[in-house]
């Protein structure tokens, strides 16, 4: 009887550990230094760290895999830690879906689904500063589908909280929902091309939010910010991606281009019908370890200045142009210099700053995307 419960006893423990996979751990140390403060600055002027990310990924029977991701940053006058992610995904489902329940990155634009470890630059593009803080993850459930096609098509959407878009907290379950659908396909061996749009509906104020003459909402231009600054009931999306590489591979060279284009309206706590932006960047990978790159960007916004007593609101323009040189020793390793000019209309905090950045991994990491 006792040789029967111990045989017991180990097939089940035998069968729990094909439950269950092995954990993977990941580790991205992110360390930095910038001359200046600029406006919607993605880091902070001086010595910092900015998004150092501890990451666990366990799957569950080969049919679910559970994710969380811890982020730290501090610069010379601030810290934060915040949990970005923690959330669950099928990996299992029939006919091309996928469900993730959880806190996760929202699946719009080119760039905002992705771990800011993986960009070109040292911070994101202008439009994702003003617009989605850099980068827009919320607790919620979202689902996906993959096409059956021989050309790359998905779809996905996703309901949100709302309340990691900005200061405001939702009044409803609610606050803000996604869609979003991406596209693609080879041209010949050495091109390959990805075009996407996404909207994103933002709940989350009234859209006479701020309109009291005695509310006033000041925007802070200078240095990190969090959260959307800009934001409005409605977001459009529109990508395109075309990259380059020698018989696909582009282990060796590989040329990359790519642009977004965003555009609000029903603009929340702002006299103006609408806001918008673009970037246009190029990044050319001339060897295995070496890559340079330019991006410029504009975003027209509008601020409200004091005249008199009165309070008046005045469209603006901010440019931005940055140009970097990378170097990667190894896979997991990355040195880079960027140099980054401002020219701003009627806003404040712009002005030019080269930043100095080093990132290193340890550890397991998600494939990055097209």
């Amino acid at each position: 009887m006792k040789r029967k419960a111990l045989a017991l006893a180990t097939a089940v423990l035998c069968s729990q550990a094909n439950v269950v996979n092995a954990l993977e751990v990941g580790v991205i140390l992110d360390a930095y230094h910038k001359s200046e403060n600029t406006a919607l600055g993605g880091r902070a002027e001086g010595f910092g760290s900015s998004h150092s990310e501890l990451s666990l990924s366990q799957g569950i029977a080969d049919l679910t895999t559970a994710h969380v991701a811890l982020v730290g940053e501090w610069n010379e006058q601030d810290s934060d830690l915040q949990l970005e992610e923690a959330y669950l995904q099928s990996s299992a489902l029939p006919g091309g879906m996928n469900v993730t329940a959880g806190r996760f990155l929202a699946d719009i634009g080119y760039l905002n689904a992705t771990h800011s470890h993986s960009d070109n630059f040292s911070e994101r593009p202008l439009l994702y500063r003003a617009f989605l803080g850099g980068h827009y993850f919320d607790d919620g459930v979202g689902v996906s589908w993959l096409a059956p096609t021989d050309r790359y098509w998905r779809l996905s959407a996703g309901a949100f909280t709302g309340d990691k878009l900005g200061e405001e907290k939702s009044e409803s379950g609610i606050g803000t929902w996604t869609l979003s659908t991406e596209f693609g396909d080879d041209l010949g061996n050495n091109a390959s091309w990805q075009m996407g749009a996404s909207y994103l509906r933002n709940n989350t104020q009234s859209s006479d939010h701020h309109e009291d003459e005695d509310d006033h909402e000041e925007h802070d231009h200078a240095g990190h910010s969090h959260g959307a600054e800009y934001q409005g009931k409605n977001l459009y999306l529109t990508d395109l991606v075309w990259k380059w590489a020698p018989q696909g591979n582009n282990r060796q060279q590989q040329v990359k281009l790519a642009a977004e284009y965003a555009y609000v309206d029903d603009v929340y706590g702002a006299e103006v019908d609408h806001y918008d932006g673009w970037y246009l960047s190029g990044v050319y990978q001339f060897d295995e370890n070496w890559s340079a790159g330019i991006r410029q960007g504009r975003v027209n916004l509008a601020e409200e200045h004091e005249h008199a007593g009165e309070h008046e609101w005045e469209e603006t323009r901010l440019t931005e142009t940055s140009v970097m040189l990378s170097w990667a020793p190894t896979h997991t390793q990355r040195l880079r210099l960027e140099y980054k000019h401002q020219d701003a209309d009627h806003m404040e905090g712009a002005d030019n700053a080269i930043t100095v950045h080093y990132q290193i991994g340890f550890g397991a990491h998600a494939a990055h995307g097209f």
